[in-house]
């Protein structure tokens, strides 16, 4: 276990404090995930950076043309935020199916994505929502990636905690946007759904002018289904072109067998039904 619990209180102090351990020390915020990590052995750290008391870590705002919400923001509050189920309803949806009630008063949206499990509830609304992430490094440098490029698979994510510090996440906002997120799991108790969709678009005069799907866990990471977007851009959403979406999405989608989530066919059936589940509500927002 972790020998100091350092709490700086702007961000160059952080980066010193992960530059002068030289890969040692690691970045903690909710830390749901990272403290169990530690324990069971799956990640080492001798030094704990707790980041919530830097200024704007706890920040949900619009800025621009763009929702901001910083890296200390909870999944309770991801939730609840008004401006969020606004704005980007499908992560309000799925911050409220987030674990227990604790995990959410605590976990952090952004811990969620750096967790980088393929089904995490945020992650795929967040990749739905063309979500971008800003990470800081230790010589002072910044990035700006959109989440789905943080995977390097299941349980492994590009960024790294010891030497670098994601700041917060930004998704766009479109005028006219409607977003709606649905998870199947089976039971409260099972942290990670069986599937779960994402999807986001606007519609003139009855016609999708966009639309971005996603799903998981059918691949490493959050997937985007393009092919089943193709279908559907430029249509009218009639129920047989979401039929038509729906049967393309099982076609594609390659889920993997699973003793706890079901076998692929039975998970790819479920697929369809929870696209067409998805895009029926989220037109129906905006019909």
């Amino acid at each position: 276990m972790w020998q100091d619990y350092y709490r700086p209180r702007t961000l160059a102090e952080a980066l010193e404090i992960l530059a002068s351990h030289n890969g040692e020390a690691r970045v903690i915020a909710g830390g749901t995930d990272l403290v169990l990590d530690l324990k069971k052995g799956n990640k080492q750290a001798r030094y704990l950076v707790d980041i919530r008391n830097i200024p704007g870590m706890e920040t949900i705002e619009e800025q621009g043309d763009k929702l901001y919400l910083g890296a200390g923001v909870t999944h309770t509050r991801a939730a609840t935020s008004e401006l969020i189920k606004e704005k980007a309803t499908a992560l309000a949806q799925a911050a409220v199916q987030v674990g227990s009630l604790q995990v959410r008063n605590v976990g952090t949206v952004i811990g969620n994505i750096v967790n980088a499990q393929p089904a995490a509830d945020t992650a795929v609304a967040l990749v739905a929502l063309g979500a971008t992430v800003e990470i800081v490094y230790i010589d002072g440098s910044k990035e700006v990636i959109p989440v789905e490029e943080l995977y390097a698979g299941p349980g492994k994510s590009k960024v790294d905690s010891t030497r670098s510090i994601v700041m917060g996440l930004y998704i766009p906002v479109r005028p006219g946007r409607k977003s709606v997120f649905k998870r199947i799991a089976r039971r409260k108790a099972l942290a990670l759904p069986v599937l779960n969709v994402a999807a986001a678009l606007i519609l003139e005069e009855g016609v999708i002018k966009e639309i971005s799907i996603a799903a998981g866990p059918i691949g490493p990471q959050p997937v985007r289904l393009k092919e089943v977007e193709q279908v559907l851009h430029g249509k009218k959403p009639t129920s047989e072109i979401i039929d038509e979406a729906a049967q393309v999405a099982a076609e594609v989608a390659q889920p993997r067998e699973s003793i706890l989530r079901g076998s692929r066919e039975y998970r790819k059936e479920l697929l369809g039904f929870l696209i067409r589940r998805v895009l029926t509500e989220v037109t129906e927002e905006v019909m």
